[in-house]
């Protein structure tokens, strides 16, 4: 991505699109009075989020009995509920279904391949499927503090220790076959990256006409195997991004607000909510939200327009498809395929 003398003046830049993930599987409803239970509960959770500022809901789903559910059938009946509730608004699927712990001190671990394939049959069918790329670990608990842990659940040890070790199963043969069913099924891939290792990995499916899409994505720096919330980390993953990509900034706790603040600024997206985040001043709570609230008065503060529902699809160009590699490096601003022969940095080519 470039930038120009006159990039950072909001008249130049796009519309800010907030992500909101309201659900935080990995919490209990003890761990927070912002944790929607009841299937009413979480549809108008989605709304008062709309309702704030957000056009891209994160989806997952809880059981009666307030834990993550990993059945489709609940997925389906929560898509359908939202589709009613909140017709305008970019409806995203948590690639791993629930990666909570069934009980405690059980390993927390993404479901299987073929499980989380079915993803590309639910119905209604979801905007977006967020997806990882590379087997890796995901240690969330590597940035935490006693702090950030506080009296929820991720304050026992047991618990703890099971995120700990928790990783990403995510290996070529997977990530070709889901993408090759979400493509079909009509579903846009948002792909959930912690470095620029994954980014290239993803360029390459593309280089290859694996992927044949938008490339929308978020930089996810949670550490503990994805980078951290360190700016230079940042910079160098958007240095890297192609020019047209449409890029969300995702953090962890409180680094979420610092690290959004400046995406607000930059141009970039912002993604909040209890998933990532349970905390605004040290020590105080915030819920979902509010911290959409929040992002929407620093956007404010700083002239730059909240997206619409028709706005936030229209940049991440949902429904769109090309026909071949070529055209997708071509859209999405990468540089073209070397041609048989061709020596030196190959060239856009003419419109």
């Amino acid at each position: 991505m470039q930038f120009l003398d006159d990039s950072l003046l909001p008249e130049n830049q796009a519309p800010l699109v907030i992500q909101v993930a309201p659900y935080g599987p990995q919490f209990l409803p003890g761990d927070s009075d912002d944790i929607p239970v009841t299937m009413a509960e979480q549809v108008q959770k989605a709304v008062d989020c709309w309702n704030a500022g957000a056009t891209v809901l994160h989806v997952h789903v809880r059981e009666a009995d307030g834990r993550g559910s990993k059945r489709l059938s609940m997925f389906n009946e929560m898509l359908a509920r939202l589709r009613e509730a909140v017709p305008q608004m970019v409806l995203q699927v948590g690639g791993s279904i629930s990666f909570a712990p069934e009980g405690e001190g059980a390993q927390a671990k993404w479901l299987t391949d073929d499980t989380r394939h079915m993803l590309a049959e639910l119905d209604p069918r979801p905007d977006q499927v967020t997806i990882a790329i590379n087997t890796n670990q995901m240690n969330v608990t590597e940035l935490l503090t006693a702090e950030d842990c506080g009296d929820t659940t991720l304050g026992q040890a047991a618990y703890f220790q099971a995120y700990k070790e928790m990783w990403i199963p995510s290996g070529p043969a997977f990530v070709e076959e889901h993408l090759r069913r979400l493509q079909a099924a009509g579903i846009q891939p948002h792909f959930m990256l912690g470095d620029v290792g994954q980014l290239e990995t993803v360029e390459r499916l593309v280089r290859r006409g694996v992927y044949t899409g938008p490339l929308v994505l978020n930089w996810v720096a949670i550490g503990g195997g994805a980078d951290g919330p360190n700016p230079r980390n940042l910079m160098e993953f958007i240095n890297r991004c192609p020019e047209h990509a449409v890029l969300t900034v995702e953090g962890l706790m409180r680094h979420v607000l610092p690290l959004n603040t400046m995406a607000i600024a930059m141009g970039l997206h912002v993604r909040v909510g209890i998933e990532d985040n349970l905390w605004g001043a040290r020590g105080e709570r915030i819920s979902s939200v509010q911290q959409v609230e929040q992002m929407a008065r620093i956007a404010r503060e700083l002239h730059r327009p909240v997206a619409s529902g028709s706005e936030a699809r229209q940049l991440y160009r949902l429904g769109e498809h090309y026909a071949t590699a070529d055209e997708t490096l071509a859209r999405v601003g990468w540089l073209p395929n070397r041609q048989p022969g061709q020596r030196g940095t190959p060239l856009r080519r003419a419109a």
